[in-house]
C-alpha cells in the first residue's frame, strides 16, 4: 500500500503490534509483544531500564541501532504492515504520519541553526511551501506549542532557550504535518515538575483536538498513571500485562506490576512519620544570602540566595525543593563549604563552618559528605569499589590497612553490598549498586550530615524504592541527618520530616512536610504540589 493509502485508511487502528520479536546480534530482547492505538488514545509503554520499550518504539519508526533488527511479527500503520520497508520508504512516514518526541531536548536540537530553520526544516522535506508561506507557518507552530514572542524565538539559538522552551520546539516539529501517531520518548524526564505538567498538557491539548495517538515511553508510572488511557508493563522484553489504566492500577494481575506501582511514591500514598520529639539542630542555616556577578563594572549583581534560614534536628530528613534555578545548587554548595556565602552562617555541631579556611575547612567534610545525583559519573571507573570507598580514609586517617579493610567491610555490608563485589570496577554494577558504593563512601569517616544532591532521580522505580528504604534504615541505625535535595516532591513527602521550597534564591515555604503540604502559604508551593504527576489519583 502506498503513502497516500496509508494517510487515508482510518478504518484500521492508527497502529498495531502484532507478535513482534526484536533481537540484537541473533538475541531476542523484545518477545512477541502485540498491542494496537486507536486514534485519539494514549497507550503507555512503562517499565525499567532494560525491559525492551524504548527499543520497541524505535522500531515502529524505523531506528533500531545497526545490529538489531525484527525477527519475526508485523507493524502496522492504519491497517498496513511496515516493519520490513526500506528506510528510503520510512523516510515518507517520518514527521508526516509518524513523528518522534525525544527526550533529551538539549542533545536533539542542532546547537548552530536557529530555532525556525530547524521546524522550517520538517515542511521543507515534505510539503515545499514558498518561503513566505513557510515563514508563517513557523511562527504559527510555535505560537501553537505556547511559546511567547514566536518571532523573536524563530530567529534564535537552541542555547537562548530553557529545557522547557526546547522541549516545546521539539513538539511543534512533531506536530507540524498533523501526524497520525506521536511516539513520546520519555518527554518530559529532564523538565521541572511545573514545566512538565504544561508539556504533557499541551500533548493531551493537540492530541484531542487532532485525534492524534499517542505512545508514551516512560520510566515515570506516576505521568502513566494520570496520562494515559491504557497502560502496557514490560519487564525483560516481555509484556507483563496490559489494559485500561484504572484496572491496571486498582486490580494488577502480575506480582511485578503490583510491586511495581507500590514502589511509586506518588501512588503508594506512603508518608514519613512525624518527629517523635525534637533533637537540637546538627545543621543550622541562618540568613545565608549569596550573589554572583552577572560581569562588567556597572552590571547588577545576580542574588542566588535570598536570605534563607532552617535548621535541621539531629536523626531527621529536611529537604530543599524547588525548580532549576531556585538556589537549591549553590545553597548546598554553601553548605558543604565549597563557597563562601555573602552574609548569613551555617553551624554544623555548633560550628561556624564560614569562618573557616585551610585545613579546618578540609576537616569539616568529615562531618557532612555529598551523594551526587549521577552515581556513574561520580565513581572512579578505573578504580574497584573497595578502593572507592576506601579513599576517604586515606585522605582523613592515617590507620592500619588492617583496619581500613574491616572499616570499608562494615559499612559495605550496612548499605547492602555483597563482598564479592568490592574487587569488581563501577561499569560492572546495576545503577542502584553504584548508588550504594556511592553512599558507602559518603559513610565511610562517620559524617554527622550527609548531603542528597537529587541521589534517587537517575534511577528505576523499583531501584529507588530500595534506596529510599536503605536511607530510612541507616538514619534509624546510625542517627543520620540528611539533607535532601529534589525536585520530586512525591519522593519528598515520602522521606522527609520537614522541607524547604525555594524560588529564584528566596524561601517561599519552610516546616514540618505535613504542614507545608497541607497548608502552603505560597502561591507557588501551590503550583508545585499540584503539579505532582499522579497525586490526584492517590488522592
Amino acid at each position: 500500500m502506498s503513502t497516500q493509502a496509508i494517510l487515508n485508511n482510518h478504518a484500521a487502528p492508527v497502529l498495531e503490534l502484532d507478535n513482534l520479536t526484536i533481537a540484537y546480534d541473533g538475541k531476542a530482547v523484545v518477545h512477541n509483544v502485540s498491542f494496537s492505538i486507536n486514534a485519539g488514545e494514549v497507550l503507555a509503554l512503562v517499565g525499567e531500564s532494560g525491559s525492551g520499550k524504548t527499543t520497541t518504539a524505535q522500531s515502529i519508526i524505523g531506528l533500531l541501532a545497526e545490529n538489531g533488527h525484527i525477527e519475526q511479527g508485523e507493524i502496522r500503520l492504519n491497517g498496513t504492515d511496515i516493519s520490513q520497508w526500506s528506510q528510503r520508504r520510512l523516510d515518507a512516514l517520518r514527521g508526516a504520519r509518524i513523528s518522534l518526541i525525544p527526550q533529551d531536548p538539549t542533545s536533539s536540537l542542532d546547537p548552530v541553526k536557529t530555532i525556525g530553520s530547524q521546524v522550517a526544516e520538517i515542511l521543507d522535506i515534505h510539503q515545499r511551501l514558498p518561503r513566505i508561506q513557510r515563514d508563517a507557518r513557523v511562527v504559527e507552530l510555535l505560537t501553537r506549542v505556547g511559546l511567547t514572542h514566536p518571532e523573536q524565538r524563530a530567529k534564535q539559538y537552541p542555547h537562548e532557550l530553557s529545557g522547557g522552551m526546547k522541549q516545546r520546539v521539539l513538539i511543534a516539529i512533531a506536530i507540524a504535518l498533523q501526524p497520525a501517531l506521536i511516539i513520546a520518548d520519555e518527554p518530559t524526564s529532564a523538565l521541572d515538575v511545573t514545566v512538565q505538567k504544561r508539556i504533557l498538557d499541551l500533548i493531551d491539548d493537540l492530541r484531542r483536538e487532532s485525534g492524534t495517538a499517542v505512545l508514551l515511553v516512560t520510566h515515570d508510572l506516576a505521568i502513566a498513571a494520570e496520562r494515559a488511557d491504557r497502560l502496557l508493563v514490560f519487564r525483560h522484553g516481555q509484556v507483563q500485562e496490559q489494559g485500561v489504566t484504572a484496572e491496571v492500577l486498582n486490580a494488577p494481575k502480575s506480582d511485578y506490576t503490583r510491586q511495581l506501582f507500590a514502589d511509586v511514591p506518588a501512588l503508594s500514598g506512603r508518608h514519613r512519620a512525624h518527629i517523635a520529639a525534637v533533637a537540637e539542630p546538627v545543621l543550622l542555616v541562618e540568613n545565608v544570602t549569596h550573589d554572583f556577578s552577572l560581569g562588567g563594572k556597572h552590571q547588577a549583581a545576580f542574588r542566588a540566595v535570598d536570605n534563607v534560614s532552617f535548621s535541621i534536628p539531629r536523626g531527621t530528613t529536611h529537604s530543599l525543593v524547588g525548580e532549576s534555578g531556585s538556589g537549591k545548587t549553590t545553597l548546598a554548595r554553601i553548605l558543604l563549604g565549597f563557597q563562601k556565602p555573602d552574609s548569613g552562617r551555617v553551624l554544623i555541631d555548633g560550628e561556624d563552618i564560614t569562618r573557616l579556611k585551610g585545613e579546618a575547612l578540609r576537616q569539616v567534610r568529615r562531618k557532612i559528605q555529598l551523594v551526587y545525583q549521577n552515581p556513574f559519573a561520580s565513581l572512579d571507573p578505573s578504580q574497584t569499589l573497595f578502593s572507592v570507598i576506601e579513599e576517604p580514609l586515606l585522605n582523613f586517617e592515617k590507620i592500619p590497612s588492617a583496619v581500613r579493610r574491616e572499616r570499608v567491610l562494615d559499612i559495605a555490608r550496612r548499605v547492602a553490598l555483597p563482598e564479592e563485589l568490592l574487587g569488581r570496577k563501577p561499569r560492572e554494577l546495576s545503577g542502584g549498586q553504584r548508588q550504594r558504593v556511592a553512599i558507602a563512601r559518603a559513610l565511610i569517616l562517620e559524617p554527622k550530615v550527609l548531603v542528597l544532591d537529587e541521589a534517587t532521580s537517575a534511577l528505576d522505580v523499583t531501584v529507588q524504592a530500595q534506596i529510599l528504604t536503605l536511607l530510612r534504615e541507616l538514619q534509624d541505625s546510625l542517627g543520620l541527618t540528611y539533607l535532601f535535595i529534589s525536585h520530586d516532591l512525591a519522593t519528598v513527602r515520602q522521606i522527609s520530616h520537614s522541607v524547604s521550597v525555594l524560588n529564584r534564591g528566596q524561601q517561599v515555604d519552610s516546616g514540618s512536610v505535613e504542614d507545608v503540604f497541607a497548608l502552603p502559604s505560597s502561591d507557588y508551593t501551590r503550583q508545585l504540589i499540584d503539579a505532582i504527576p499522579g497525586r490526584h489519583r492517590a488522592a
